[in-house]
């Protein structure tokens, strides 16, 4: 799994006992896990047995545990591969199960929600060619675009997308929504 070096830098001041000792690095798991899923999570920087660690330090290990537990999401992670990592930028295997419990939550929370939730039904697309002749910075561009307006549906409710593309980004959209229909059309086929 690629990561920044600094999220790699941020897990790496996590791992390390003298800055987060066990009790403090599984409260601080808590927290950071529970501030992906709730609004109302109290925060790493106002929890009073996190008090003693630099308030820098615990935004960095924070965004850092964060951007790591997102990329797991993404990627589908297992436990290997989160294992792997982790022990890459020293955490013990104590740390790396605490970290692991906490995440199984977390990913099963994430599925519940992607699955429960449907993207926007698109009802109806209008399109114009704008031709662009200059910039705002009075630079001659030459280019045209298209200013594209997507009506959608979701739940009975309607609501508009707009944006303007390029050529080829509008050609990258065509060919991406053709391979997507091509998909949707395969698996209901099976």
């Amino acid at each position: 799994m690629e990561l920044s070096e600094s999220v790699m830098k941020g897990l790496q001041t996590l791992a390390d006992p003298n800055v987060f000792d066990l009790k403090s690095f599984t409260i601080f798991t808590e927290v950071a896990f529970d501030s992906l899923v709730s609004s109302r999570s109290e925060s790493v920087l106002g929890h009073p047995e996190l008090r003693h660690i630099d308030q820098t330090t615990l935004k960095h290990c924070h965004t850092a545990a964060t951007t790591f537990i997102l990329e797991c999401v993404k990627q589908n992670a297992d436990k290997s591969t989160i294992s792997a990592c982790l022990e890459d930028v020293r955490f013990q295997n104590e740390r790396v199960d605490t970290f692991y419990n906490s995440f199984q939550v977390i990913d099963r929370l994430f599925m519940l929600l992607s699955t429960d939730t449907c993207p926007p039904h698109i009802t109806d697309a209008e399109w114009r060619l704008e031709y662009c002749i200059k910039n705002s910075h009075v630079h001659k561009v030459n280019q045209p675009s298209y200013l594209i307006s997507l009506n959608t549906e979701r739940a009975g409710a309607s609501s508009e997308i707009n944006f303007s593309c390029t050529m080829d980004q509008l050609q990258d959209l065509v060919g991406k929504m053709k391979d997507a229909a091509k998909s949707l059309e395969r698996a209901t086929q099976s």
